[in-house]
């Protein structure tokens, strides 16, 4: 590995004060937009790139990264009206948004973000085609950020509609357009303010009509800025007001057949998990209250105690499955969760009694969103169940399972897999005495009786179940002999409720022994030694990977935090910090959680002359939500802290967020960048390697 020093890093005399606490800020320079950041960040980004650049096996690994890689959206076609629409993910339309037309021979080009700019073409975030089929709705991100504005398409021209909404919208993740029947309109989550202001409201637009420039009034909770979005019931009488990301509920209804439309609230006087949608005169939810590993209650839409959970009908109770999603599809419900961490999923009459398991391809995960409103926004009704499937050998497949059948369709099947690999499914004891799982995926010729490098990854927050799905290009790892470790840390939704809260706020600590627990037991195991072995995680697993660093250097050889947010303390100087304080770690007015939190944020926890492992910092230059300046500025304390002679490098990556949009040739380089780094320090050949 060649290594060359990393630049200077000034250091400045500030300090930061939190719940009474003051700490030193000595790189908060590192957060500004200068020139000197300019120029200093320039010179981190061409260390990064030269520590890998010289490793003789950098080609071998490029192909076997465009061989596993995927894309990350489905190609599944959304019928409106008589005619199917789909995002085009291989092939010389990649990217585009294709339409079949009965009338027409062969599908066509209906949008080509090519067209918008050829040398850097839009993303498409989301689209959605109105009820008739005439008028499809899309947003197109420009910068890799995530934030996109929409684009009107008239599906028989192929011309782009006048009048537009003007909004810019934060994300994908609320579903972009939600039309009414009538295909007249649609409303949509859109940014009242700057993204980096994280304050959105609700919109809606009229075809043929002026954007409006003003949110509907609808009796949203004041004082937040949660997400919120407007979903259309399928029988379309129904306008839901979904409010909050993790504990949604339906917050206020509209009859869109009543003479006079009026918002009125629902469910809206306290903070639960109530997930669901409208089904006949019922609004039919998987909620956690009462029931940590959740449950199925339905609320009669007209009624007058819909605050009262005691007033709730039970229609499935809580067992050994850990409930995440429900929907109504012809004339049953049909329930997702997990049993031992990989997916179920099970079809009940409305009554809920006399569930049957609907038969799932292998062991693996449903591709479902990892938020509850994702999910709710998301759901496209149709007269049959039709899902995404991978598992930690193979990559996405989509099916179709029809009610009274014992056997699934398979629509596409995947198009990649990882030849000769096993999963082996094991539980470490944690600190508390906690059982913790953790899959190992590895080619079935591995010799077991001796250690191999290993790479540990992990989330771990937010109740986010950390999917046993494809790991895409860390398939490369596993190929090369690699031993692939896919943990599932308490903070995660993988066992309900209360294996969330047990990693979260006061603690969240715990989230990360449970880590350093499947580390030691992968070493007591006799698979991996410190010495080879890694730890990686994006976003909250970017922290995860980086609290690694701080806490147990002596534990790993390499480390990866991805898209991060590493500085907790100077977080909440930020909207989307706040966010995150409030649900991860505690209210940051109080000395001793303040405190706590300093003791694992990562930039406050370095130790100067402490050895450090090889840490490769990876983020987005336009990120709304984990800024650059987070890794920015651990990577110039860690450099200056190390007392070992591992690199310590920094990538920030343009045309990048937090990797929802970013374009596929900046991902590419990326992964073989950051999988480079890992590679060569644990000493893995990739594939196709030519012997030296």
């Amino acid at each position: 590995m060649v290594i060359s020093s990393p630049p200077v890093s000034r250091t400045c005399d500030q300090f930061e004060e939190l719940g009474g606490l003051r700490f030193p800020d000595p790189y908060r320079w590192l957060e500004d937009s200068t020139e000197e950041v300019e120029q200093w960040q320039y010179l981190q980004n061409e260390l990064a790139t030269d520590v890998v650049k010289h490793w003789p096996h950098l080609d071998a690994l490029k192909a076997r990264i465009e061989h596993f890689h995927v894309s990350r959206v489905s190609s599944t076609s959304r019928q409106a009206g008589d005619r199917s629409f789909q995002l085009a993910t291989e092939g010389a339309c990649a990217g585009c948004i294709l339409v079949r037309v009965p009338s027409e021979p062969s599908a066509r080009v209906l949008f080509d973000p090519k067209q918008e700019s050829g040398t850097s073409p839009p993303v498409i975030s989301w689209f959605s085609p109105s009820p008739d089929g005439k008028t499809l709705a899309l947003g197109a991100c420009t910068d890799g950020s995530e934030n996109n504005t929409v684009r009107l398409i008239d599906v028989d021209t192929g011309e782009r509609l006048s009048n537009e909404p003007s909004q810019v919208l934060m994300d994908a993740w609320m579903g972009g357009a939600h039309w009414l029947p009538d295909s007249s309109g649609f409303f949509y989550t859109a940014l009242t303010g700057l993204a980096e202001d994280f304050t959105q409201e609700v919109f809606l637009h009229r075809i043929g009509e002026a954007p409006p420039q003003s949110p509907e009034a609808i009796p949203f909770p004041t004082g937040s800025r949660d997400y919120r979005a407007v979903t259309i019931s399928r029988c379309g009488r129904w306008a839901v007001a979904n409010f909050g990301m993790l504990l949604t509920r339906p917050v206020a209804l509209l009859d869109l057949h009543a003479k006079e439309p009026c918002w009125r609230p629902f469910v809206n006087e306290f903070d639960c998990l109530l997930a669901g949608h409208v089904v006949g005169e019922q609004f039919v939810a998987v909620t956690d209250v009462n029931a940590p590993l959740g449950r199925v209650v339905a609320i009669a839409l007209n009624s007058v105690t819909a605050n009262d959970p005691s007033t709730w009908d039970e229609l499935i109770c809580e067992s050994h499955v850990a409930i995440r999603s429900v929907f109504p599809i012809g004339n049953e419900l049909y329930v997702t969760g997990h049993v031992d961490t990989y997916s179920s999923v099970r079809r009940f009459p409305m009554s809920g009694r006399d569930p049957v398991a609907i038969p799932l391809p292998w062991k693996g995960a449903i591709l479902e969103a990892p938020f509850p409103l994702m999910r709710v926004v998301s759901f496209q009704p149709t007269d049959a169940y039709v899902f995404g499937f991978s598992s930690l050998t193979e990559s996405r497949g989509i099916y179709r399972y029809r009610s009274g059948t014992d056997h699934f369709e398979t629509l596409a099947a995947p198009v990649v897999c990882l030849d000769g690999a096993v999963v082996d499914d094991h539980w470490a004891v944690a600190n508390d005495g906690e059982r913790v799982a953790y899959h190992c995926v590895r080619r079935a010729d591995v010799d077991m009786t001796r250690p191999h490098p290993t790479l540990i990854i992990g989330y771990g927050a937010y109740g986010v179940t950390f999917e046993p799905q494809y790991p895409g290009v860390l398939a490369a790892f596993v190929e090369a002999g690699g031993i692939l470790v896919h943990s599932h840390l308490r903070g995660g939704g993988e066992f309900g409720r209360d294996w969330w809260h047990g990693g979260a706020r006061e603690n969240k600590q715990q989230s990360y022994d449970d880590l350093f627990s499947v580390a030691e037991d992968v070493i007591r195991r006799g698979l991996s030694t410190p010495a080879l072995l890694g730890v990686m995680g994006g976003s909250s697993g970017g922290l995860m990977a980086a609290v690694a660093v701080v806490q147990r250097p002596e534990l790993w050889r390499v480390s990866v935090p991805c898209v991060p947010i590493l500085d907790l303390i100077g977080a909440m100087r930020t909207r989307y910090g706040q966010v995150v304080w409030d649900f991860e770690f505690g209210d940051p007015t109080e000395a001793s959680v303040v405190r706590r939190v300093a003791a694992f944020s990562p930039y406050q926890a370095v130790t100067d002359g402490k050895k450090y492992p090889a840490t490769y910092l990876s983020a987005g230059e336009n990120d709304p939500r984990c800024p650059a300046w987070h890794a920015r500025k651990f990577a110039a304390r860690l450099q200056a802290a190390q007392g070992g002679e591992a690199p310590i490098v920094l990538h920030v990556w343009g045309d990048a967020g937090h990797g929802w949009a970013t374009p596929r040739r900046v991902e590419l380089a990326q992964q073989t960048e950051m999988l480079a780094f890992v590679m060569q320090t644990l000493g893995l050949v990739p594939r196709g390697a030519s012997a030296l």
